[in-house]
């Protein structure tokens, strides 16, 4: 049985997708993405999309799109694009996770795919990040062929800040959470060069953030 991860990640595409663009340009939204190789084998990708919400002769659409088809508020656009180009769909097949499922909300890309494990999705979600600041995790679903009996749990650090994540690492690896403790909390301040108050401040901050990307539904 499979032990796969679906995961939906919402990515600013920083004007990278076209068709994040066409919807950020038009205020519209889009869905039912499809996209194909070019069989003819020049490394082109053609895509279509359908944009909901915008005029039927929008200015602000690029000239690239060609408009296919429409139908009351609802219009498909098609486009060709060099594979490679580092869109956020480019940056998660390079893994080998086709993107299943995209579609656009107030300008963000919303993208689903399935990884094969946690390694693999970790690692998606770093090359993303290195290419965008804005890559929020949405969803994340295990396969029901994992019988492990675990929840499946991914912890974004970057809810931290980093002087919250600088205390947590120096508590932990001294011994704060240890039991015995390996160093209280005036130790642990003194080698962050900070007050006790300030370090149990920064302490709790962190704690209730990490609790709740744990707990939260």
């Amino acid at each position: 049985m499979g032990s796969g991860i679906r995961a939906e990640l919402r990515v600013d595409a920083d004007g990278t997708c076209p068709v994040a663009k066409a919807a950020a340009d038009a205020g519209a939204s889009t869905f039912s993405v499809s996209r194909g190789i070019d069989p003819a084998g020049t490394g082109t990708v053609t895509e279509e999309f359908m944009l909901d919400g915008a005029p039927a002769e929008d200015p602000s659409i690029d000239e690239d799109l060609t408009q296919v088809f429409t139908y009351g508020s609802k219009a498909v656009y098609r486009f060709t694009r060099p594979r490679g180009q580092g869109c956020p769909c480019d940056c998660i097949e390079q893994f080998d996770c086709p993107v299943v499922d995209v579609h656009t909300r107030n300008g963000l890309l919303y993208l689903v795919f399935h990884a094969a494990d946690m390694d693999q999705l970790r690692n998606i979600i770093t090359s993303l990040r290195e290419r965008y600041s804005d890559v929020d995790i949405r969803r994340l679903l295990r396969s029901e062929g994992d019988r492990s009996g675990h929840d499946l749990v991914f912890v974004d650090r970057g809810r931290l800040t980093e002087r919250q994540r600088e205390v947590l690492e120096t508590a932990h690896g001294m011994g704060y959470f240890d039991r015995p403790k390996g160093a209280n909390a005036g130790e642990v301040a003194d080698a962050l060069d900070i007050s006790r108050s300030t370090f149990t401040e920064h302490l709790a901050a962190a704690q209730t953030k990490l609790l709740d990307a744990i707990l939260e539904e």
